[in-house]
């Protein structure tokens, strides 16, 4: 577990990573001060959310191909700019958007659905050459049962909703530690 300074200096990260790309700047990594922790390789989501509370982008990596601060940095970026669904972030809009950090803990097969739990696993369904995610506060945040948590995450793979109950899908769950910049700033 990341301490609540070590949260703040992630989210700091993410945020000021995007406010340098807009001013035309590269991020500036360099002057932080990190620990062992924050310098880890870790996969990360970062997530952004508008004043209403609606999704604005998600992207990161579920594999640890680079160091935690380094992954923040990048998810930040891509969430911003290069989430297929949104238009890029502009300067005007960062002051008022949210974000929510998710690290990644290590991926397990399922081999029984009993084993997940909603609400700790997020889920990863893949059958070639579709694979789909969904971070374990999404099932949290709609309401899911189980089974509709495992339907949605085939529905995100571009699967029909029924795929995790064939034989040929793969299914697997993996934890993640979720904080944000309120649950950071009031934790």
């Amino acid at each position: 577990m990341l301490t609540q300074d070590q949260r703040k200096t992630l989210l700091q990260i993410a945020r000021e990573s995007i406010a340098a790309l807009l001013d035309g700047k590269r991020p500036d990594l360099n002057g932080y001060v990190l620990d062992d922790d924050l310098r880890r390789p870790a996969g990360v989501f970062v997530t952004l959310n508008d004043r209403t509370g609606e999704l604005r982008g998600c992207i990161g990596s579920i594999e640890p191909v680079a160091p935690l601060y380094e992954s923040i940095s990048r998810s930040a970026i891509n969430a911003a700019f290069r989430d297929p669904r949104f238009y890029p972030v502009t300067k005007d809009e960062l002051p008022s958007l949210h974000f929510e950090i998710s690290v990644m803990g290590p991926i397990t097969p399922v081999r029984d659905i009993a084993e997940i739990e909603v609400g700790r696993d997020g889920l990863i369904i893949s059958r070639a050459p579709y694979a789909g995610l969904l971070l374990p506060q999404v099932a949290t945040e709609y309401g899911w049962d189980r089974e509709t948590f495992l339907s949605q995450t085939c529905v995100k793979a571009g699967l029909p909703s029924s795929a995790w109950r064939s034989g040929d899908a793969r299914i697997e769950r993996f934890s993640a530690e979720v904080f944000g910049e309120q649950t950071a700033e009031h934790a």
